[in-house]
């Protein structure tokens, strides 16, 4: 349902995209104590986190490109996006599991006819990882769009924020890969916490007729059935997105010069924080008490959920520094700042002492 509001080309305060992280899978994940055992990044690894570049090109971009087409649950484009995606990661990023989470449901457009919906998960562990004993951290966007108008593309909502996370994925590969190699190698693979990563292309998000509980999140809510139930508030998670652009804004690392910063709530202070929320594929998902970063816009740009939310219409600057961003906190976040190519041998600084987190029950997803 949700979009960003400057990937559009329009004056706007804000600076957010279609794109949920979630923290889930694992009561172990980072607590904002336990998150002072990650490494700030140095500006050596900030300078070599990669751009899409051309991948984002609206008409031959490998990445996005094709998903900007009518994606309807059902259709042949949403059959074309998926096979989109099982292609990318087949022949880019073999390593990566695929898992198919399916569900059909009716709609109140269709009547007694089941439509077809099909989450895509994607996911890359250490290989000491054991079924059942592995935390991730999970991404997610939702690949479908619009039932009406007809011919509806949903560029910002959520093309690019899907062309993201692949990007990402393809981003991080290497240094995951040499990070878990060198563990083995000197013998640390199961000493702490397993910890992998997994993203989710939600099918079924958008509303057939009319935004309901039961018409949206068809996809989500499918597979929220199968997460157990934990929380805690992520705002440390936000500050920690927040200060990496606020650095790679200071390297001129980012194409963009915004009035406001993308994450500019860094010092919101606790009071401000309420029980209501916007409503997105998230929301089954918070119900049972996963850890949510939720990246969106208020109000919703002026696109929204018309027709000219279209790839002409995208600020691909935007896009393009919105996946810089989120591939460093995801390289922070996993720990492969030393890894990454181009700044092997970099000692990066621990933002803290430190922390050793709970051990507790997993479960898989």
């Amino acid at each position: 349902m949700a979009a960003s509001s400057t990937m559009l080309r329009m004056p706007s305060p804000f600076t957010t995209l279609a794109l949920c992280i979630l923290a889930f899978v694992s009561t172990t994940l980072f607590s904002p104590a336990a998150a002072a055992e990650s490494m700030t990044l140095s500006d050596d690894a900030l300078s070599n986190i990669p751009s899409p570049g051309d991948d984002f090109d609206i008409h031959k971009g490998k990445l996005l490109a094709p998903i900007l087409i009518p994606r309807v649950p059902g259709t042949e484009g949403q059959l074309r996006t998926q096979k989109h995606f099982v292609d990318f990661f087949t022949e880019n990023l073999p390593e990566w599991t695929l898992e198919w989470q399916n569900s059909t449901s009716k709609t109140p457009v269709t009547g007694n006819k089941d439509v077809p919906f099909a989450n895509l998960i994607f996911r890359r562990d250490p290989p000491w990882a054991q079924k059942g004993d592995v935390s991730r951290l999970t991404l997610a966007a939702h690949y479908d769009s619009k039932y009406e108008p007809e011919g509806f593309i949903g560029a910002t909502d959520s093309a690019a924020p899907c062309a993201m996370l692949m990007h990402l994925a393809r981003s991080i590969e290497a240094g995951l890969k040499a990070k878990w190699e060198t563990m083995q190698n000197n013998g640390d693979d199961g000493l702490d916490d397993v910890q992998g990563i997994q993203i989710l292309f939600l099918d079924g998000e958008e509303a057939f007729h009319e935004w309901t509980n039961d018409d949206s999140l068809y996809g989500s809510r499918s597979l929220a059935e199968q997460v157990p139930s934990y929380f805690l508030t992520t705002h440390w998670a936000y500050r920690a997105m927040a200060a990496l652009e606020k650095r790679m804004r200071e390297l001129n690392l980012l194409e963009t010069k915004p009035k406001r910063a993308f994450l500019p709530e860094v010092d919101k202070d606790a009071t401000r924080f309420s029980r209501s929320y916007i409503d997105d594929d998230h929301r089954p998902f918070m119900q049972r008490g996963v850890e949510i970063l939720h990246i969106i816009p208020t109000p919703f740009p002026i696109m929204w959920h018309k027709m000219g939310d279209d790839g002409e219409h995208l600020d691909l600057p935007t896009v393009r520094d919105w996946a810089r961003i989120t591939t460093a906190f995801v390289v922070e976040w996993m720990g492969i700042q030393d890894f990454m190519p181009g700044v092997a041998g970099t000692k990066a600084k621990r933002s803290g002492p430190a922390a050793t987190t709970t051990t507790s029950r997993r479960t898989e997803l």
